[in-house]
């Protein structure tokens, strides 16, 4: 006779995993990469480390799976943001402070996601991840361009070089020290999408007008503490 898992099991099982990815997230945020180890996780989530292995059977598919996973709740908040704007251009600036805020209320576990070194190999999670995000900026340039926003323009390239400013400018080597205060915080986000609005073609009073507009938005006015 086959075994099949009850739907109790199954709960059971993905609550387990959740918990483990919850503890890895937790533990990245706090301690950068270097702190997700199989048994500071297991400890966190209140497993045994063999548990841990028998969900991810090494420490990188745990962390490529981290990787993931952080990716793709902030592809699916830059599209309800970018879904609930009222226009193409409106959805654009949308997309960028999501990144934005996205990057700064994080920012030890947003290096970690893009760029901190590890001891194993993630790099093919890391790539995935930037490829979806950057995939969804350009559909959203795309759309400018298609609605007559924006002028033509390599739109794939421009969502790269857009992602690579953002990052760069907000947790890189070169990103200041002092983005947790959130006044700061607040004129950072307006700062590098503005930039980002001039950058692919934006006029500069509509552009101004955009990145008020979404500093206006409950979601941006509560994540940057305005």
């Amino acid at each position: 006779m086959v075994y099949r898992r009850t739907h109790q099991v199954v709960k059971r099982l993905a609550a387990r995993r959740s918990a483990i990815l919850t503890a890895a997230r937790e533990t990245a945020a706090e301690g950068g990469m270097a702190a997700v180890q199989i048994a500071p996780v297991a400890v966190r989530a209140n497993v045994a480390a063999g548990t841990v292995y028998r969900y991810f059977p090494s420490k990188a598919e745990l962390i490529s799976e981290l990787i993931a996973e952080v990716s793709r709740d902030e592809l699916a908040a830059i599209r309800r943001a970018a879904d609930a704007a009222p226009g193409p251009s409106s959805a654009l600036a949308a997309a960028v402070t999501t990144v934005a805020v996205h990057t700064l209320s994080q920012r030890r576990l947003a290096w970690g996601i893009l760029a901190e070194p590890v001891d194993v190999d993630v790099s093919a999670s890391r790539l995935a991840s930037r490829r979806e995000i950057a995939g969804e900026m350009a559909a959203r340039i795309d759309a400018a361009v298609r609605a007559g926003h924006l002028p033509a323009q390599d739109t794939a390239l421009a969502a790269t070089a857009l992602l690579g400013a953002l990052h760069e400018a907000l947790v890189g080597p070169l990103a200041p020290d002092n983005l947790d205060d959130p006044v700061k915080m607040r004129d950072a986000v307006q700062t590098v999408t503005l930039l980002a609005l001039r950058a692919v073609g934006v006029m500069d009073a509509r552009a101004r007008g955009l990145v008020v507009q979404q500093t206006l938005l409950p979601t941006a006015k509560a994540l940057v503490g305005a």
